[in-house]
């Protein structure tokens, strides 16, 4: 499959899940998803807010001078009601007094003491926010399935909620593969590496919303691989590291096969990340990732992270890839989508390619903050050409 088809193939077998929720804070909902219906409480705003600071008005009074009959700040309710000629000093979120029907701004008047002379014209319902414009009361402002991000946790905050009923968080099974895997705390051998993948894993699975449970290392014989994918698929979702290629010892897709696996994809026109397995067993969904450090964390990123989400119960597994211009020219062979190491600016406006040595260095995948995502038909950029990245 190509890229955009193994993104949609994940998203069609992975309907968002409704299961259980449960009842948490609110400020400790953030990256949560939520499992009920949120409404207004009371209109928003509850009253003709004032959009800037100036003069409470009746538009068709000017251009004119007018009378000021007061002063009105937020927190604060006008008494009197703005007359034929008259004027209310008015700052940004003071309720508008009644009669007026605009605001004009202080730097549009010229003020002699109580008087204020306006020299332009104005319209109706100018610089101020009517009453319940932004939301009614009982209406519907979250739904179910909405992550609740900085903004949601303020709606939340605003509508009167300390609490709030979020769906609970998939437990994801992470297991890695290999007989030349030791963990990471160990001394390996000229011949072996540290188990690297199974951490980066659980940061990723954090990141999406799930709770990662690392298994151990699961050695490269049928019995032994067989055992640890029986348990791991006890979890909402199977992660597994390495052991998909197609090598002699790497029996991973042959043990599914075993335990009655549908494979959904087992190959993925992209670089790093190739040799990726998509499938189900027992009722339960499986990735096998390729071993390699890039090609993991890649692969999760742009497949398993949307896996994630959904079985948290997130309705939009979103993949952004915005827009950045190339620091210098940049060529690759055409057939796969290339997802390279890459240096986006501060800004986000600029991103330099960076230099590696392939899908096992970590070094450069950690200096880098993002992926360029190099199209599979196109072979050249240019200096200031657009490309997509994906940020870390």
């Amino acid at each position: 499959m190509t890229f955009q088809e193994a993104r949609e193939c994940v998203l069609h077998e992975i309907p968002p899940r409704r299961g259980d929720s449960e009842q948490v804070l609110v400020l400790d909902a953030a990256d949560r998803v939520l499992a009920e219906d949120i409404s207004a409480d009371r209109d928003y705003p509850p009253f003709d807010r004032s959009a800037r600071d100036g003069f409470a008005i009746r538009a068709a009074d000017i251009p004119g001078e007018l009378l000021v009959t007061g002063e009105v700040r937020a927190g604060e309710v006008f008494d009197g009601e703005v007359g034929a000629n008259g004027a209310v000093e008015i700052m940004t979120g003071a309720p508008l007094p009644r009669g007026a029907n605009a605001v004009v701004m202080v730097e549009h008047v010229e003020r002699h003491e109580n008087r204020v002379a306006i020299s332009r014209s104005i319209n109706p319902g100018e610089n101020f926010t009517p009453q319940g414009t932004e939301a009614k009361r009982g209406e519907k402002v979250l739904r179910p399935g909405r992550k609740l991000g900085f903004a949601e946790i303020g709606l939340l905050a605003m509508v009167g909620r300390e609490t709030v009923q979020v769906f609970k968080r998939p437990r994801i099974a992470i297991l890695p593969t290999g007989d030349e895997i030791v963990e990471a705390g160990e001394t390996p051998l000229p011949h072996q590496i540290r188990n690297s993948n199974a951490w980066s894993l659980a940061v990723q699975v954090r990141r999406a919303g799930g709770i990662p449970d690392i298994m151990p290392i699961a050695r490269d014989s049928y019995e032994s691989t067989r055992a640890s994918i029986g348990r791991g698929l006890e979890a909402d979702l199977l992660l597994l590291s390495g052991g998909v290629s197609a090598g002699k010892y790497d029996i991973v897709e042959r043990v599914l096969a075993d335990l009655g696996a549908k494979f959904f994809f087992t190959r993925v026109l992209i670089q790093p990340g190739q040799p990726l397995v998509f499938g189900e067993a027992g009722g339960k969904f499986f990735f096998g990732l390729p071993g390699n450090p890039a090609s993991t964390m890649v692969t999760f990123e742009l497949f398993a992270r949307a896996a994630v989400e959904r079985l948290s119960g997130c309705e939009d597994a979103m993949l952004p890839l915005p827009r950045a211009k190339l620091t210098r020219d940049f060529r690759h062979k055409t057939g796969l989508t290339r997802f390279l190491p890459a240096r986006l600016s501060e800004d986000g406006s600029t991103v330099e390619p960076l230099g590696w040595q392939g899908s096992g260095d970590i070094p450069a995948i950690a200096r880098a903050n993002a992926f360029m995502v190099v199209e599979a038909d196109r072979e050249s950029w240019n200096e200031g050409d657009d490309i997509r990245v994906l940020i870390k």
